[in-house]
């Protein structure tokens, strides 16, 4: 599959680059992703996005765990660093800044479905959706034969460090702030600590 990774962030706000994206959708390395998030999708009823074609799909070696999709899914329906939003922008910077392999990563959600009502304002995940969104681990890190490292991004991705490590014992976890504009622009701290773990994700991805 060509891939011409963008240049620069936000790329997919382009609707000619959204439907190129869009056209890749069915490639035979989102396939089983594709099958869960509908899975997913059907039992929550609600919407759950696509992975990005571009990136590794069940080939990836590191998952990279966000919060829940934002009401701006809407816009591509695909997770992906290259989304018109601000955490995709930090995200995609971060991700270049760390030298991390792009066909490396399967960026998804802790909580894969969208659980905003449309028009609404983003929300946190209520523990009850949180609880909910855990029985899907074990079927997502099925999919992900060479998984190395897993990156939980934020608060909501950290509280599933000790179902991870129940599920893989031995499996390296990193954990990093959330790359939202909300949490980088509150102390340059918060800018180090991310590229930090994306420095010690990809030393963990280069040992095995």
């Amino acid at each position: 599959m060509p891939r011409s990774e963008p240049d620069i962030p936000k790329s997919l706000a382009d609707p000619a680059a959204l439907a190129e994206r869009r056209g890749f959708i069915d490639a035979p390395h989102l396939r089983p992703l594709r099958t869960l998030a509908r899975r997913i999708a059907t039992e929550r009823s609600a919407a759950v996005p696509d992975p990005d074609p571009f990136d590794g799909g069940v080939e990836a070696r590191l998952l990279l765990l966000l919060e829940t999709p934002g009401p701006a899914i809407v816009r591509t329906g695909i997770v992906s660093r290259d989304n018109p939003t601000g955490t995709a922008a930090n995200l995609f910077r971060f991700l270049r800044a760390g030298d991390i392999a792009r066909a490396d990563t399967l960026i998804w959600n802790t909580v894969p479905w969208v659980i905003h009502v449309e028009g609404a304002l983003n929300r946190t995940p209520r523990r009850s959706e949180q609880r909910l969104a855990e029985r899907y681990l074990d079927p997502l890190l099925d999919c992900l034969p060479h998984l190395a490292v897993v990156v939980l991004a934020g608060r909501i991705a950290g509280a599933v460090r000790e179902p991870l490590e129940r599920l893989r014992p031995g499996l390296p976890i990193v954990a990093i702030p959330h790359p939202s504009p909300t949490f980088v622009c509150t102390s340059p701290s918060v800018r180090e600590r991310i590229l930090t773990g994306f420095v010690q994700a990809r030393t963990l991805l280069a040992s095995t």
